[in-house]
């Protein structure tokens, strides 16, 4: 390492250091986001999403929506306002609403998909898809499997995965102003 590398990376060390007290003030916990409307938490689901019916899907969802969470559909790339989300807060599943993804895991892959590099612990179950020419991995909501997207192993780090979301299936809650 040169005396001029050194430096540099001496002096952006200390620079992190100095910052580090107002950028815990600037981030939030997202454990507060999980009391906010539009958001139910493990073990606050206000019905068994197991019972609904196909025609309690259908009169709950879009037709689109209806097409990718119940029937493993997707939707056209770069067709999602989500794709170009970039505010803080929690990405949920819009059939039952469980948190799924962090806006800070999220990410642009250049797919014209919200992509996330992980999940929120617990939030999704995966399984093989042999659909296509080559197997990939599909995942769906741990609560009401409704199908979100795929996970692919060419993501940046830490996690080196891209999971890759139909934006139909999400809706986004925005960070409380203030919060």
């Amino acid at each position: 390492m040169t005396l001029t590398t050194r430096r540099v990376f001496l002096g952006a060390a200390l620079a992190i250091a100095a910052a580090g007290p107002a950028l815990a003030r600037t981030r939030f916990d997202e454990s507060d986001l999980f009391a906010h409307p539009g958001i139910v938490p493990w073990g606050e689901e206000a019905e068994d999403f197991s019972a609904l019916t196909e025609d309690d899907w259908r009169a709950r969802l879009t037709p689109d929506q209806f097409r990718i969470l119940r029937q493993e559909g997707t939707e056209r790339a770069g067709s999602s306002p989500l794709d170009d989300e970039t505010r803080e807060g929690i990405f949920v599943c819009a059939g039952c609403a469980l948190p799924l993804f962090s806006s800070r895991t999220k990410y642009d892959s250049r797919t014209g998909w919200p992509s996330f590099w992980a999940p929120l612990e617990n939030a999704v179950n995966t399984k093989p898809d042999r659909r296509l020419w080559t197997p990939r991995t599909e995942y769906h909501c741990a609560r009401c499997g409704g199908h979100q997207g795929h996970v692919f192993e060419d993501g940046p780090r830490p996690t080196g995965q891209r999971w890759c979301n139909n934006g139909l299936a999400l809706n986004f809650v925005a960070r409380p102003q203030g919060a």
